[in-house]
């Protein structure tokens, strides 16, 4: 499966100390991260991680024309409610395409446990019927 991994600023340290706790399941998929994101989660956790530009710089849109392609299966996005980010139409597009697209999508951290647990035991599978990728 291809996951994406996303935190604004004030979250990253939230997004690591998870993926640290998950990364025997995440190691078996692959991983996408905006810019900083994915630095700071090869950095911390040693695992691959392909990474787009960060979120404001068109990172958000780079994982949402994916999303669109039908090329990514999950998106794990641990955003600030309570801090203004300059780019919120491009989170709010990407949170809109996961919805248009049947894309499983977690904001927070109880989210994206339940996720990776049904990932584990396979109630994801689904994602996986046909020859839907490019």
């Amino acid at each position: 499966m291809k996951i994406a991994l996303i935190a604004h600023d004030r979250k990253k340290d939230d997004l690591i100390q998870f993926v640290t706790a998950y990364q025997p399941i995440l190691a078996q998929h692959t991983l996408y991260a905006t810019g900083t994101t994915g630095q700071r989660v090869i950095d911390g956790t040693g695992l691959p991680v392909i990474r787009f530009q960060s979120g404001p710089l068109g990172g958000d849109q780079q994982i949402g024309a994916m999303i669109a392609q039908n090329q990514m299966d999950m998106v794990i996005f641990f955003r600030d409610p309570l801090t203004a980010q300059p780019h919120e139409p491009d989170v709010t597009a990407l949170i809109r395409l996961c919805d248009v697209y049947g894309i499983p999508l977690a904001t927070n951290m109880g989210t994206a446990e339940v996720l990776l647990k049904g990932l584990e035991e396979g109630f994801v599978d689904w994602r996986l019927i046909g020859e839907r990728r490019g």
